[in-house]
């Protein structure tokens, strides 16, 4: 049993560390030479930041990109928000 819960753990803190993740833009035009575009994401329908920002993660990710910046956001009693993701040259 300790050595599921160990395997676990080190699994997820493995997945964790290579999530993309949101930079901001003004950032990111300091560093843009560095990245190159692999696509844009978009969620809709989430009830916080939180749990916005972890599925545009999990969507940069499935696009194999290392960071995302995000276009557009709104709230009207959800969440709606787009990105763009890019992965280091």
């Amino acid at each position: 049993m300790k050595k599921i819960l160990v395997g676990l753990f080190l699994s997820t803190f493995t997945f964790s560390a290579f999530t993309a993740e949101l930079m901001p833009k003004a950032d990111f035009e300091k560093v843009k030479d560095q990245y190159v575009n692999v696509g844009s994401i978009s969620t809709s329908g989430e009830v916080s930041q939180s749990d916005a920002k972890a599925e545009l993660s999990k969507k940069a990710d499935e696009k194999g990109g290392d960071i995302f910046v995000l276009t557009s956001a709104h709230t009207e009693n959800k969440i709606h928000g787009t990105a763009e993701v890019y992965k280091k040259k």
